[in-house]
């Protein structure tokens, strides 16, 4: 099971084996339900996938499709409607990633969850369904991509595309500091 501390991920051999992973964020017209998701949440994001280092397999999770948690070979796509934020990670990391998502494939969509944590002051989560931008979080939270003491994601309402893209931006802004 992947753990809860990420002390002990970053081995010599993974620092120096370091390889990409994109967080791709729509923008794109799409369909009313896009519609809706960027009006509620002021943003030009309806939707998130996170892209594997070989560039055309994509994980998250999509109301529009299956909605539920499933990798997709995404071979021809319109950029356009697309912002990446790509993250430099270490090959164990994505192992960790794979882990969760097989943990986690066919989990079901959580418009409950996803509804009601609009509406409260607090976040509403199924053990088992998740949202788009929330899978990935949490994705990227067990990884040690996100340092769960600084990105808090247990403590945020809100885990829209838009927060999510913000968190990422931030993430890697800080990381060039370093």
């Amino acid at each position: 099971m992947y753990g809860s501390s990420c002390k002990g991920i970053y081995t010599e051999a993974s620092v120096i084996k370091s390889v990409k992973i994109k967080i791709a964020f729509y923008k794109g017209q799409g369909n009313f339900l896009n519609k809706i998701v960027r009006w509620w949440t002021k943003s030009i994001y309806s939707h998130a996938e996170l892209v594997l280092p070989d560039g055309v397999t994509w994980l998250g999770i999509s109301p529009f499709l299956k909605s539920k948690v499933a990798s997709r070979k995404k071979i021809i796509i319109e950029y356009s409607d697309w912002d990446f934020v790509a993250l430099q990670v270490t090959q164990e990391q994505v192992d960790i990633i794979m882990e969760f998502f097989e943990d986690t494939e066919n989990h079901r969509y959580d418009w409950i969850g996803m509804l009601l944590s609009q509406f409260l002051p607090c976040k509403i989560k199924h053990r088992s369904r998740w949202y788009c931008s929330d899978w990935i979080a949490y994705a990227l939270r067990i990884s040690c991509v996100f340092d769960w003491r600084i990105i808090k994601i247990y403590d945020r309402a809100d885990l829209s595309p838009a927060v999510l893209h913000n968190l990422v931006v931030d993430i890697k802004h800080e990381s060039k500091k370093i």
